[in-house]
């Protein structure tokens, strides 16, 4: 009788473990589809065109020269303080 109880309970172990490897599997393959398919569904309109924009013109050099020049003689003519004209001189320049 010993025997054949070792016997039942190892067969359930092997059966057991290979039920959760088999789940696994399944699981993991079923989110791999998942993935594919969101990859190949369509996005939404509004996705598209957020991606489709066209990145900001850059400001030709002429043109933050001559913003600068403007933005120093408000500063001589004391329309501006020195803090703003700092702060606008670091948005002309990253632009």
């Amino acid at each position: 009788m010993p025997g054949l109880l070792r016997g039942v309970a190892r067969t359930a172990v092997i059966s057991g473990t290979a039920t959760a490897v088999s789940n696994r599997v399944s699981r993991r393959q079923a989110g791999r589809w998942a993935q594919q398919d969101e990859a190949r569904a369509p996005r939404p309109v509004h996705e598209q065109a957020y991606e489709a924009a066209p990145p900001p013109a850059a400001v030709p050099m002429d043109a933050k020269i001559s913003q600068l020049h403007e933005l120093g003689r408000l500063r001589d003519q004391g329309v501006l303080t020195e803090e703003e004209f700092e702060a606008q001189k670091r948005r002309i320049l990253a632009s």
